[in-house]
């Protein structure tokens, strides 16, 4: 019987992909946040039009307008607010803004003496003064918390989850002193929360570095299933709840650490490589796959990492560096987010590959075959050039919904802190080349031969070797007077006239020359 090749896509060089058009960047906050950093970022999921923001120590950010504009706000409660802001949407638009607390001078209480949960049901217009989780008095710290919420259509939907790190008391070396991660829930709209409990096996110290427990970010499975990573002196560890957040299992360990959480990155105050862990909900091929995205220095430098698990976590795939150039330059402070409707794969961080200083840009990566990839997109419009003298905070964040992505950062000009984000649709980020014979840029893909074929064909295509004038017009990419990556990343896949995957030939780095592959 005869074959007849009838469509081909995609043949994608990484050149192609970085030379989209410049993406606009948002300056968040206005003058009233000073020194703003610790960013985070919701979408209303009934309305997207609505976001919120926020940053430390108490800064909010309401837009009504899809992130085109910003107003900027103060948060306020009786039991006080310390900045590790978290904000999240539950399913039905109410808003939740978590913080750390501050009861000195205010209350009875102390210095981060618990976790601040505030809802507002007017996408952040007006505020309720908000419910502590986790007063142990007369010492136990809580930090670092982080919201999940159960936006799927399980028995526990809505049900808002919770996990931070307890300390014995903050900093100290005693050996005594010990850190936890603890998890607490809320299955009435945050009106209440559950005692807290332990969920890590193993504790770690209160030093506040690679030996203590932290950076716990839950997430929600499709069935409603919990699951939340966290780092510490035995590595990156995950654990899961199969009942809404009433009990957990046994710690799994992900990965080794091989230099901690705690990173030194030049220009930067400080630095951590906490993990973020992310579940597919949405209807795709990849639905229950869980994510955990984290950043390490395993080759000397620091990288972004990725691991994903298709059996509910309990094994882990091998690390797999998100950050596709060749240079020994610094990618930190990572973010990751999964839309819930497409499924698709985005970490956002700063990145370092264009330049031999300290000069730092922002980057996204994309992933929509569940992390077996990434394309990076250079995302900033300028490079900013921190000092380490400037507390830069600990976090980024990125939230997506529906085909829109929405990463938000700092960025330090001088010795000036400010907010930024971007609006990016998909589909800007995607290059769709159908046909038998094309050219992208200087790439060509040529009619493979024979057509009609039984039982074979073989596919041809060329890979130039940049010119001057290539490289000037990849300048988006990669500097041209810093180390770079000169050979692109090639994609060549078949697809049937349905339109449905049928293989991948190609999928990976590429020198310049002719190429013939037989299928």
């Amino acid at each position: 019987m005869r074959k007849y090749l009838i469509l081909l896509v995609v043949f994608i060089a990484s050149f192609v992909t970085h030379s989209h058009a410049q993406i606009k960047n948002i300056k968040v906050n206005s003058s009233l946040a000073s020194q703003p950093n610790e960013v985070s970022i919701a979408v209303n999921p009934t309305n997207p039009n609505y976001l919120a923001a926020g940053s430390n120590l108490k800064y909010l950010y309401l837009s009504s307008d899809g992130g085109k504009t910003w107003a900027t706000h103060v948060m306020s409660s009786s039991l006080g607010v310390w900045g590790d802001p978290c904000l999240i949407y539950d399913a039905t638009g109410k808003l939740f803004f978590g913080h750390l607390s501050d009861q000195r001078g205010i209350g009875n209480g102390y210095w981060i003496d618990r976790i601040v949960v505030q809802k507002s049901i007017d996408n952040g217009n007006s505020w309720d003064d908000g419910v502590g989780v986790g007063f142990t008095p007369p010492s136990k710290q809580q930090d670092k918390e982080w919201l999940g919420v159960d936006l799927t259509n399980s028995i526990y939907r809505n049900n808002l989850y919770m996990a931070w790190t307890e300390f014995d008391k903050y900093g100290s070396s005693d050996p005594a002193d010990k850190s936890r991660i603890l998890f607490s829930r809320s299955t009435n709209n945050g009106t209440t929360w559950s005692a807290p409990f332990k969920i890590s096996d193993v504790e770690g110290d209160c030093r506040d570095d690679d030996n203590t427990v932290e950076g716990a970010v839950p997430c929600v499975g499709p069935d409603g299933e919990v699951y939340v990573s966290w780092s510490g002196p035995s590595g990156l560890k995950f654990d899961k709840s199969l009942n809404g957040g009433v009990s957990f299992g046994k710690d799994v360990q992900v990965a080794n650490l091989s230099a901690g959480w705690a990173f030194n990155i030049p220009g930067i105050n400080r630095c951590n490589g906490f993990p973020v862990t992310a579940c597919d909900i949405s209807n795709s091929q990849y639905r229950g796959n869980i994510y955990i995205n984290w950043s390490d220095q395993i080759n000397g430098d620091t990288d972004i990492l990725f691991s994903s698990s298709n059996n509910g976590g309990i094994s882990w795939s091998q690390p797999k560096k998100v950050n596709n150039d060749n240079t020994t330059r610094h990618q930190f402070f990572n973010w990751m987010t999964v839309d819930p409707k497409t499924g698709i794969i985005y970490i956002i961080f700063y990145d370092r590959r264009n330049s031999s200083g300290l000069e730092t840009e922002v980057y996204l990566a994309r992933s929509s075959n569940g992390g077996e990839s990434f394309q990076n997109f250079k995302i900033s419009e300028s490079p900013f050039t921190p000092t380490s003298g400037i507390f830069f905070g600990d976090y980024t964040n990125i939230i997506a919904y529906d085909g829109k992505i929405y990463p938000i950062w700092m960025r330090m000009d001088g010795t000036t802190m400010s907010v930024w984000m971007s609006v990016i649709n998909d589909s800007d980020l995607v290059t769709d080349v159908k046909g038998v014979e094309f050219l992208v840029t200087d790439y060509r893909l040529f009619q493979n031969y024979p057509n009609p074929f039984n039982p074979t064909t073989i596919i041809q295509f060329v890979i130039p070797s940049p010119s001057i004038d290539g490289r000037e017009n990849l300048k988006d990419f990669s500097s041209t007077s810093s180390p770079r990556n000169d050979n692109p990343w090639v994609t060549l896949k078949i697809y049937d006239i349905l339109g449905k995957e049928v293989a991948t030939l190609v999928d990976e780095y590429k020198l310049p020359g002719t190429y013939n592959y037989e299928w």
